[in-house]
């Protein structure tokens, strides 16, 4: 596995290009009619746009879901009226069946002559923008999401609350859940003590186990099943709040960022943890978010603030810790990112700030960073067994001539601009998808797993 990893990021450093120069560009301005306060990442979706949350704002206050296209045309797909969830602050994941999953950390509910606070939900939402609540948290299993989902190999998605777990109020320290795409919820795990408050999004690894952090200063490794593993607990002298999430980088180790001194590291599978890179005010401070590996092997990322205008940064890092600052935002082009960069198919990075970007009600904004990175393509899902057909997410894929999974032919079928199907074929092992077009080869910049 080891050797496989290795050669996925040697072909994707290959694929990209050095990032010499960038060019931020902002393309939503939120004003609160259109959402406001969008703390959560984007996700791409199959048809090649953009979807995401935010916070608060839309028709009722109390947030959106929206869509926006690689251009900057938005459009508000729903607005939260209390009832049906408020203030999500989770990214959005889009299932194999094309729907978006989210969770939202507040709901209101009515029953006769009271009204009821209850501890959040999660919901499906077509990309038309009809919305289905598939479950209400009611502390016991949980309370008051903040973190996105992530499908599982099983076809399952797995989530995070920082809230609830057990009856006592006090010691409810969060939970692990998973639920289907029908709803049915399962309880996995719950925390208290001093690993306490997942506050961000589980990933799954090449060894099929979810990995996460806790503000409590622990990473973690569980099981589909809920089996639990202490990993590395930070000291307590130390100010940590791993609170930014894991990846999984090409050579098989995670990496992360603590938000309290705001700092950089890696971590082996065994627990074997190296501060890669601490910052100091200049270059930013207060790392909410996770980074993104992308295509040239480097990891990209922000700060909520600090800087030459402390108003946030972004920034890349070498996985041997050299650091180069991309951007300070300005206020007028948005300021505080509290959410982790994604690389689009394009090859550019696309992100969100929480405030700014001009005028009165400068509510924060959708950007976009080009680093003169060359396109990719993207996987849905990112495992599967052969012969199992998955989506290759790409751009101007009409005419693509081949298609191969870590070296082997596929079959198949061009369905648009930014959508192959493909078949995984027999003899696939896991590694890179490749496609290749009239005009470019394309690499994933993640292995695709492939199943017993």
């Amino acid at each position: 596995m080891k050797s496989i990893l290795l050669k996925l990021l040697l072909l994707s450093a290959a694929a990209g290009l050095s990032s010499q120069s960038q060019t931020l560009t902002t393309l939503v301005r939120f004003n609160g009619a259109n959402g406001s306060d969008p703390v959560s990442a984007l996700v791409q979706g199959i048809d090649g746009n953009f979807y995401g949350t935010t916070f608060s704002g839309g028709a009722y206050n109390y947030g959106t879901v929206f869509r926006v296209t690689p251009e900057g045309r938005a459009t508000t797909l729903h607005s939260f009226d209390l009832t049906d969830g408020a203030n999500p602050q989770a990214a959005l994941v889009q299932g194999t069946d094309g729907n978006f999953y989210g969770t939202t950390s507040d709901l209101s509910v009515s029953l006769g002559c009271c009204s009821y606070s209850n501890d959040g939900t999660v919901f499906k939402i077509t990309p038309e923008g009809v919305l289905t609540t598939l479950h209400t948290f009611m502390w016991t299993d949980g309370a008051n999401p903040m973190a996105s989902l992530v499908q599982g190999t099983d076809g399952d998605f797995y989530g995070t609350t920082p809230n609830g777990g057990l009856f006592n109020f006090s010691d409810g320290g969060g939970t692990v859940f998973k639920i289907t795409s029908q709803g049915v919820f399962t309880r996995l795990y719950r925390f208290n003590s001093r690993s306490y408050s997942p506050q961000n999004a589980l990933i799954q690894a090449t060894n099929g186990n979810f990995y996460g952090t806790t503000e409590g200063g622990t990473i973690y490794e569980i099981t589909p099943a809920g089996a639990f593993t202490q990993l590395y607990l930070f000291p307590i002298n130390e100010s940590y709040d791993p609170m930014g999430g894991l990846i999984q980088a090409s050579n098989g180790n995670f990496y992360g960022t603590t938000s309290g001194n705001s700092k950089i590291f890696e971590i082996t599978p065994a627990g074997v943890l190296t501060t890669l890179y601490s910052f100091d005010t200049t270059e930013g401070q207060t790392t909410y978010a996770g980074l993104v590996q992308a295509t040239d092997g480097n990891f990209y990322g922000t700060t909520w603030n600090g800087g030459s205008n402390y108003l946030g940064t972004l920034f890349e890092i070498t996985p041997s810790g050299v650091f180069t600052t991309l951007e300070n935002f300005l206020g007028t082009n948005g300021n505080q990112p509290a959410a982790p960069l994604i690389q689009g198919t394009d090859g550019n990075f696309y992100g969100t700030t929480s405030s700014g970007g001009g005028g009165a009600n400068g509510g924060g904004t959708v950007f976009s960073l080009s680093t003169s990175l060359g396109p990719l393509v993207k996987m849905l899902p990112p495992a599967g067994a052969t012969g199992s057909v998955i989506r290759i997410l790409g751009t101007n894929l009409i005419g693509a001539t081949g298609v191969t999974f870590n070296g082997i032919a596929a079959p198949f079928t061009v369905v648009s601009a930014s959508e192959i199907t493909a078949t995984v074929p027999a003899g696939a092992t896991t590694g890179p998808v490749q496609v290749t077009t009239p005009s470019f080869t394309l690499l994933s910049n993640v292995a695709f797993l492939v199943n017993p």
